[in-house]
C-alpha cells in the first residue's frame, strides 16, 4: 500500500510540473479574464519582453529578482556535491508543443540534488541555448526538468556545440514531430542518461522557469562540458520550430553561482 501511494503521489507531481514547468510544454494559457488565452511566444506582441504583461499570472515575469537565464561570467564558491542519477528508461513520448519539442517521462528516474531526490518528468530543449557562459552562447540547450515529492523544481541544463553527430540523439531526431500538437512514441530502450556528458561537474544557481508564468524558486544545475550534434541534428530541431526559442538573459541580482 505504501508503494502505491508513493506511485500516486509521484504520478500527481508529475502532472503538476507537466501543467506548470511546461508551460516550457503549452502553447497557450488561460488568463483570468472570461478565459481568453493569454499567448506567449519569442516574437512579435507575446514576445519575452511582454510576458509580465499578458496575464496577471505571468507577472512574475517582470517583477521577478531570481530570474532564469543568466549569464554565467564567474563562480564565488566551489564544486557542490556531486550529482546522482539513477535513471531507467520510461519515456512515454515525444511531442511538439508549440515552443519546443520534449520527451515525457513517467516516474522512476531520480537525481540527488543537495542531498535531495528529484524525479525526471520531462526535458525538452532551446534552439539556440538560454543560459550563456561568459557571454558565449551555444548553438542548442537541453533542460531535464524534476521535482522532488513537495512539487519543487530542479532543472539540469546541458549544453550543445557543434561538432560530431550526437549519437543519444539520433533516435529521437528520426522523425521530429513537424508541428505543433504532433506526438509520437519514444524508440524502446532510450536512455535519457546517454544525452549526459561523462564529466559531471556543474555550475549551481537559484532560478526561475524559462517560460511564463517565470516561477522561481528552481534549482539550476548547468554542466560545465558541453556535448556535440551536428550542424544537421542542430538545423532539423530549429526546422520544426516557429523560430528561435531562448528566452534574453536576466539579471544575477547579486545571486551567487557555485561551481
Amino acid at each position: 500500500m505504501k508503494n502505491s501511494r508513493n506511485i500516486t503521489l509521484l504520478l500527481a507531481i508529475g502532472a503538476l510540473v507537466c501543467a506548470c514547468a511546461t508551460q516550457e510544454t503549452r502553447h497557450a494559457a488561460v488568463s483570468h479574464e472570461g478565459g481568453h488565452a493569454a499567448h506567449w511566444g519569442y516574437e512579435g506582441a507575446g514576445a519575452p519582453a511582454n510576458w509580465g504583461r499578458l496575464d496577471e499570472k505571468f507577472a512574475t515575469c517582470a517583477s521577478g529578482r531570481m530570474q532564469s537565464p543568466i549569464d554565467i561570467e564567474y563562480a564565488r564558491g566551489g564544486q557542490g556535491q556531486a550529482l546522482r542519477f539513477d535513471y531507467k528508461t520510461g519515456a512515454s513520448d515525444v511531442q511538439n508543443n508549440g515552443h519546443t519539442v520534449q520527451v515525457d517521462y513517467a516516474p522512476g528516474n531520480v537525481v540527488v540534488v543537495e542531498g535531495q531526490p528529484y524525479t525526471l518528468t520531462q526535458f525538452h530543449f532551446h534552439v539556440p541555448a538560454e543560459n550563456t557562459v561568459a557571454g558565449l552562447r551555444y548553438p542548442m540547450e537541453a533542460h531535464f526538468v524534476h521535482a522532488d515529492k513537495d512539487g519543487h523544481l530542479a532543472v539540469v541544463a546541458v549544453m550543445f556545440q557543434e561538432g560530431a553527430p550526437n549519437a543519444a540523439l539520433e533516435s529521437l531526431w528520426r522523425d521530429l514531430p513537424a508541428k505543433a500538437g504532433d506526438k509520437r512514441s519514444v524508440p524502446a530502450g532510450f536512455a535519457a542518461a546517454s544525452i549526459y556528458p561523462t564529466d559531471l561537474k556543474y555550475w549551481r544557481f537559484d532560478g526561475s522557469l524559462t517560460t511564463p508564468p517565470c516561477t522561481e524558486g528552481v534549482k539550476w544545475i548547468v554542466l560545465r562540458t558541453p556535448v556535440s550534434a551536428s550542424r544537421e541534428q542542430i538545423q532539423a530541431l530549429a526546422k520544426v520550430l516557429p523560430g528561435p526559442n531562448n528566452r534574453p538573459v536576466q539579471p544575477t541580482n547579486g545571486r551567487v553561482i557555485s561551481g
